[in-house]
């Protein structure tokens, strides 16, 4: 028997070691693989549905968070109602932007994702969103709780907010002088605020969802018309507040006031259109052609639409003559009226009217004006209505948007041609027609109205200066010879246009007519009672024609005939305007 000596024994252990060792680190690397693929593997496809989760609510798209709940968070809240939830804690927040930061390592809570959140009342919030997830392996999803509607949020908090404003700052007229301050929003001219400054009030139910998410208090006055209105967000300043996690607090801030506020409107202007305009129902503008500053507004100057008359043949001539359809020389019959699909269309109060299209101008001929109006066609026609600020939202908040019907659906030869004259469905405003005769006077460039004191012009082409400063000639005739001869002012050299803008029938039926219609409305007596006249008065005009300083619109509502009514009354504030520096 051979005997081992130690030695022998040595060299079995080594060998033994060099067939095992390969075996056993095999076994251990398979055992970590086993383990990275059961952990790390499941722990990164967690950390990607948590930063994911984050990701989508911090877009605000909690439609599309609202699939990576779980079963049970499902049930217990509909995705309307979720999406509801999220949103209000978002206007309650005032959030403005939200950026997603790093995931931290779980948590028996979840997933600890740092987020920073934009607010505009309450500053910069660094805090954390922990997203807590459900399932195993890969397929993961969120075990949502109303905790998560706003980070920082523990299991049963309601995330609640106190707001306050600062004290209303001050309106100020183009000269400095106060027209609105404190608290009962006094002025030194009363005379002259009490038409422009307008008034404060619960806001409308349409605009409370917005004031939430900029941080209005529930019992806040805004400014609900007039310049309080236009100025509201400058006026009000910044709110301030507490947000609050149940009684616990998240962000504190103080309410920042605004800055006074120095609007356009002139007061000597603005005393003028007041004079103007007097008790009678309409509106009065005058506005600077070159920066669309608005010096003075008098009653429904922005807010009431009418039929602008014979005020928008200013449009239709600058259509006529960039598709030369007619020269300023261009001759036309002298008629009472013109026929378009077999309707007469008559001048005021049937006059004879025609000869070059700068009488026809001068003296407003509804028989040449139609049937030019109805070869220009009404995607023309709507077109240069547009570039004059036609169906757009105004640049002042409260205006009205004038309108004209779409190209597409104007109609006829007869309603184009009826919408060329300004009767038809076309509805304008006093400052919209006042910007047209700007427009013209700034040589086609079209400067958008603004109540900014020293905002800077917005410009816009709307016609080449050769047409603008045709259709300055037009206008000048107007006050020369023409219709608006009330609103002349030696040495000024005015241009204007007139409207007399029909609002019921006004060509009296033939008493011989045995038309049934008639004898529905054959009470005599009521037509005498009934002195109302079927028209509204409109002029527009600027002045001085060469270098122009001011534009002026006129309305006087069912007033009569403008060259009588409304030219000498927009003479005053042309007068005040030129004497002005």
């Amino acid at each position: 028997m051979r005997r081992y000596t130690r030695d022998d024994v040595a060299r079995r252990r080594r060998l033994l070691l060099r067939r095992v060792l390969p075996v056993v680190v095999i076994v251990v690397v398979a055992a970590v693989v086993i383990v990275m693929v059961a952990f790390g593997g499941s722990d990164a496809a967690q950390r990607r549905e948590a930063t994911s989760f984050a990701t989508l609510w911090a877009r605000g798209d909690y439609a599309a968070l609202y699939s990576q709940l779980d079963d049970e968070a499902q049930h217990a809240i509909s995705r309307p109602s979720f999406v509801l939830a999220n949103s209000t804690a978002a206007q309650l927040a005032t959030t403005t932007r939200v950026v997603v930061g790093s995931v931290r390592p779980r948590t028996a809570l979840g997933y600890p994702v740092t987020v920073t959140v934009h607010t505009r009342v309450f500053g910069t919030i660094h805090t954390v969103l922990t997203v807590p997830l459900s399932g195993k392996g890969s397929d993961q999803k969120v075990a949502w709780t109303r905790s998560l509607v706003f980070p920082g949020l523990r299991a049963g908090e309601k995330l609640t907010r106190q707001t306050t404003l600062a004290p209303r700052a001050a309106i100020e007229a183009s000269d400095g002088s106060v027209l609105a301050s404190g608290p009962q929003r006094t002025s030194s001219m009363p005379d002259v605020a009490g038409e422009v400054v307008g008034k404060l009030g619960p806001p409308p139910a349409e605009e409370q969802a917005t004031l939430q998410a900029q941080g209005y208090p529930d019992n806040a006055l805004v400014g609900t018309s007039g310049l309080e209105r236009v100025f509201q967000t400058q006026l009000a300043g910044t709110p301030g507040g507490t947000l609050m996690a149940g009684s616990r607090v998240l962000a504190r801030t103080q309410p920042k006031a605004g800055p006074a506020v120095r609007s356009t409107i002139n007061p000597t202007i603005e005393r003028a259109a007041i004079t103007a305009l007097g008790s009678q129902y309409g509106g009065a503008v005058a506005m600077n052609p070159q920066t669309g500053a608005v010096l003075a507004l008098a009653g429904v100057a922005y807010s009431a639409l009418q039929p602008p008359g014979s005020t928008f043949k200013i449009i239709t001539s600058t259509g006529v003559l960039e598709a030369h359809l007619a020269s300023l020389s261009t001759q036309f019959p002298v008629e009472t009226q013109a026929t378009l699909e077999g309707v007469p269309i008559q001048n005021a109060d049937g006059e004879e009217c025609g000869g070059t299209l700068i009488q026809s101008f001068a003296n407003s001929c509804n028989s040449v004006f139609a049937p030019l109006g109805a070869r220009l066609g009404g995607a023309k026609l709507v077109n240069v209505a547009e570039r004059y600020g036609f169906n757009r939202q105004p640049g002042i908040d409260g205006a009205a948007e004038s309108t004209i019907p779409p190209a597409g659906s104007i109609g006829d030869s007869l309603e184009v041609g009826s919408s060329a004259i300004g009767q038809g469905q076309v509805q304008a405003t006093t400052l919209e027609m006042t910007s047209v005769a700007a427009t013209i006077a700034e040589n086609g460039r079209r400067a958008e109205p603004t109540l900014a004191y020293g905002a800077r012009p917005r410009l816009t082409r709307v016609t080449t200066p050769a047409v603008a400063k045709q259709v300055a000639s037009m206008m000048r005739a107007v006050v020369q010879y023409g219709t608006g001869t009330a609103a002349a002012i030696p040495g000024a050299n005015v241009a204007g246009k007139t409207g007399t803008a029909e609002l019921r029938d006004t060509v009296k039926p033939d008493p011989d007519s045995s038309d049934p219609s008639d004898d529905d409305n054959s009470d005599d007596s009521t037509d005498d009672q009934d002195t109302t006249p079927d028209t509204d008065a409109w002029f527009v005009a600027f002045a001085p024609e060469q270098k122009p300083r001011i534009a002026v619109g006129m309305l006087f509502a069912e007033a009569g005939a403008g060259g009588d009514v409304a030219a000498p009354a927009a003479r005053g504030i042309l007068a005040a305007g030129l004497q002005h520096p």
